[in-house]
């Protein structure tokens, strides 16, 4: 793996919850959730890997470099919603980009796959995350990891989104996804590095349940 990417002591003037008993509860709170979920999900994972191979070849999971916590750097896993060669196509659609700042993001991206369009309305394609929570490179709640080309492109006020582990869902994901503008979600993940806690981790994870019935601005 590349180095990792630094955050300057100098910009990290946003102050977050670094409380011993507070972070055992959250990584608890990880561990028993994660397995909870993957056991309860079993049949989910099974009919969703199934779908996947029938609807297109390639992987029925696709692992993608991202920026964890203070920018190191580890594989997120996510069921495969788009074409084999959606990377290469990302280069001829740059222009048809729908949301700010560095990310790259389409409503309609024609590069996803039939269930890939169902998977992610869902939210089921984020499920194998769970994999990543267990592991200790994620949290269930924490700013969306981001990939490191993107990282390189943040002002430093954007680099605070990695003074703490990223997560599976957060305020973003239960505020408008896709309709929000990169620089109100950086706002949003830095209100939630000010304000966690865990109740708050409670209420977030209750809100984005909802999602998993579907989000209309989700893609």
């Amino acid at each position: 793996m590349d180095r990792e990417i630094a955050i300057e002591d100098s910009l990290v003037h946003v102050h977050t919850n670094e409380d011993g008993v507070y972070l055992f509860f959250k990584r608890l709170m990880d561990i028993t959730g994660s397995l909870f979920g993957i056991i309860i999900l079993s049949p989910v994972f099974i009919i969703t890997a199934l779908l996947i191979k029938l609807d297109s070849e390639g992987p029925i999971l696709f692992k993608q470099l991202r920026c964890g916590k203070n920018g190191k750097k580890f594989f997120m896993l996510k069921f495969r919603s788009m074409q084999l060669n959606a990377e290469e196509l990302k280069e001829t659609l740059k222009d048809k980009n729908e949301q700010t700042g560095p990310v790259f993001k389409i409503k309609d991206d024609p590069r996803i796959t039939k269930i890939g369009k169902f998977i992610r309305r869902t939210s089921i394609d984020e499920l194998p995350q769970l994999i990543n929570i267990l592991k200790g490179d994620m949290s269930i709640v924490g700013p969306r990891p981001p990939l490191p080309s993107e990282v390189l492109q943040y002002t430093e006020y954007q680099k605070q989104r990695l003074m703490v582990k990223p997560g599976l869902t957060c305020y973003w994901q239960v505020m408008g996804r896709n309709s929000v503008g990169f620089d109100e979600w950086v706002k949003l993940d830095i209100k939630y590095i000010e304000e966690r806690s865990f109740w708050l981790d409670i209420k977030l994870i209750l809100k984005t349940v909802k999602v998993l019935f579907g989000d209309v601005n989700a893609s």
